[in-house]
């Protein structure tokens, strides 16, 4: 396998971005990381994607796009894998790179979400969990995560209130982000005060429905050392998947993200590294109850004692474990299929010093780990400045 090098970044503000279509939305990240690459022609082109059928209207995105950013001719597809199509997207072009199919390719995340109403939009998140066995019982993707959520605070003996923690720290982080989507701090009493969307989570335990689209540009080591721009080089040491089944209901413990925990040991395997050589861990913040089973699945935390981490300030930029740096789903807010993209591109930022006022310090070891459906499945990618 050859070293993969990310060299090209671009992303768009996250919000609800009406007047722009999809291959638009796409567009304004995939220019912008060519130009950051400088680079003009790829060998292909992967986009993560989820809804574009059900919500746009419109399938066949890889050469939809491909042919709007001006790079007619090339291997173009989308790459679905719920809300974790970004990151599965990312380990496709990876997989290109690092087996020497291609030399140089652009990977981009782009969803479409605000232009539906609110139930089309449930429906169409709903199709990330079993249709048959819970989807068709009438269980949206929310009530599914609270259903998680009230087994973890019943079987730890967790308070609703804990978990606020996680909430309030991507807001402090999505305020020094000038892409987000909320750039306004909260306080815990906020999160108290929150309209309960399915009881125990509230507005605040929730990521919100956006638009947005990010990219990186992948290089082999011959070609980025040629397109070296004066930035630290960003190496992608692991990228890794791991599934469990779509229904919460068949896994062997619901408290245990095993998909999560099977990639993330993958990966440090894969690295050479060790939790405590990580600097910053970009995790898949959909929910809040989704924050603490990452930290817990990836070693962080024992069982039932993520939330903790939250609460002690672990989690913070000076924190033991930084989280959600630059304001995580929560905060930045989650175009589903292009969120794994966007940890990349932040992950890109931190290790490359350039993430402002949300800088962590000494950063030179990243992990983003993107999470598809409730759980089945997850991409991790460890990132290493060199």
């Amino acid at each position: 396998m050859r070293p993969v090098y990310i060299v090209g970044i671009g992303q768009t503000p996250v919000g609800e971005q009406w007047e722009r279509s999809l291959r638009h939305i796409a567009h304004d990240a995939v220019i912008p990381a060519l130009r950051d690459a400088g680079v003009e022609r790829v060998d292909a082109l992967y986009v993560g994607n989820m809804l574009s059928g059900e919500l746009v209207g419109q399938e066949h995105v890889g050469a939809l796009v491909a042919d709007f950013v001006g790079l007619r001719g090339i291997e173009a597809y989308k790459i679905e894998a719920a809300c974790g199509s970004g990151g599965a997207a990312l380990r496709t072009g990876y997989m290109a790179v690092a087996g020497g199919l291609h030399d140089v390719v652009v990977v981009a995340g782009v969803e479409k979400m605000t232009d539906t109403i609110g139930k089309d939009t449930t429906a169409g998140l709903a199709m990330a969990a079993d249709q048959e066995f819970e989807a068709a019982e009438g269980v949206s993707f929310v009530a599914l995560n609270a259903l998680l959520m009230r087994r973890y605070m019943y079987e730890f003996d967790v308070p609703h209130a804990a978990f606020g923690h996680f909430a309030v720290n991507a807001h402090h982080n999505a305020a020094g982000n000038p892409n987000a989507m909320f750039k306004s701090p909260i306080s815990l009493e906020t999160y108290r005060k929150a309209t309960m969307i399915a009881d125990p989570i509230n507005l605040m335990d929730s990521s919100p429905i956006c638009d947005g689209a990010a990219a990186v540009v992948l290089a082999s080591e011959p070609v980025a050392r040629a397109l070296r721009n004066g930035r630290r080089p960003v190496r992608i040491a692991a990228s890794s998947v791991g599934t469990d089944s779509l229904a919460v209901h068949d896994r062997r413990d619901p408290m245990k993200l095993e998909a999560a925990w099977i990639s993330s040991h993958k990966a440090y395997q894969q690295a050479g590294v060790t939790i405590d050589d990580i600097d910053l861990f970009e995790l898949h913040d959909a929910f809040t109850i989704m924050a603490a089973l990452s930290l817990e699945a990836c070693g962080y935390a024992e069982r039932g004692r993520g939330v903790w981490l939250a609460e002690e300030g672990e989690i913070t930029i000076e924190g033991r474990v930084p989280v959600a740096t630059m304001g995580g789903l929560k905060a930045r807010g989650h175009p589903v299929g292009a969120t794994g993209v966007y940890q990349v591109v932040e992950a890109t930022l931190q290790l490359q010093g350039l993430a402002g006022r949300n800088q962590v310090r000494d950063a030179n070891i990243a992990m983003t780990q993107n999470i598809g459906g409730s759980g089945a499945t997850v991409a991790t990618h460890i990132l290493v400045g060199e």
